[in-house]
């Protein structure tokens, strides 16, 4: 199993294939993505990569993440996300990722936090139809109407659809297929849309419902230093 990619998402367009077919795509860019450490079964009771991605200023970190960064010898990262590898997925630390960790066809995992709507109705919240507007119904057009019962149970169930705060989930698209990568830029187009708001962080993995191609890189696709991106050797 090997490690994620966070990425930034620039936004969707649109692509077309050999056949002239339109797809519509999503843009992720993929810029100083690091391995900060590296937990082992020896240290630390299992196996991951904890990346990091984007710059951080120093006087924006707590005390706590400044030792952190400190003691690995990179700069301070916006975003840092873990992900579990297998023994033989491991890089090491201080390690820069690029695009071309995943290839053209084969199907990613997308994670982020959807956009925010704020408290919201149950009509924009869970698409009720709301009350008719005849028939006497005054003010009550986007009502939720009745959410109880009678004396028995004599309460309103736990997860009833009601009105509340809409959006600011984590969610995962499953299942995207990588239309294309750019190395030279750091930018994987994946078909279809993925959770976020523009310039959000997104965490990027092998799709676990689909086979892993065998061009893939491995463990990793790495940066080389001072040079262009280039694929790691495969195991």
């Amino acid at each position: 199993m090997r490690t994620g990619l966070i990425a930034q998402k620039l936004g969707m367009t649109r692509v077309f294939d050999a056949n002239g077919k339109h797809v519509p795509v999503t843009l992720l860019k993929v810029d100083g993505c690091q391995v900060i450490s590296v937990q082992t079964k020896e240290k630390n009771g299992y196996t991951a990569l904890q990346l990091g991605a984007g710059t951080k200023k120093v006087k924006s970190c707590t005390k706590a993440e400044r030792g952190h960064f400190a003691k690995a010898k990179i700069e301070p990262k916006v975003h840092v996300a873990e992900f579990r590898v297998s023994d033989d997925g491991l890089v090491e630390q201080g390690a820069e990722l690029c695009a071309s960790h995943f290839v053209p066809g084969q199907y990613v995992d997308v994670s982020g936090v959807t956009i925010g709507r704020g408290f919201q109705g149950v009509v924009k919240r869970w698409n009720f139809a709301g009350l008719v507007a005849t028939h006497g119904v005054s003010v009550s057009h986007r009502a939720p109407g009745s959410c109880g019962q009678r004396q028995s149970p004599g309460r309103v169930f736990k997860n009833k659809k009601m009105a509340g705060q809409m959006g600011n989930k984590n969610r995962t698209i499953p299942n995207l297929r990588v239309v294309a990568v750019y190395p030279e830029s750091g930018i994987i187009a994946v078909e279809g849309a993925v959770t976020g708001h523009k310039d959000s962080w997104v965490e990027v993995r092998d799709a676990i419902k689909k086979q892993l191609p065998k061009d893939a890189p491995k463990p990793a696709g790495l940066k080389a230093k001072g040079s262009a991106p280039a694929e790691a050797a495969s195991a």
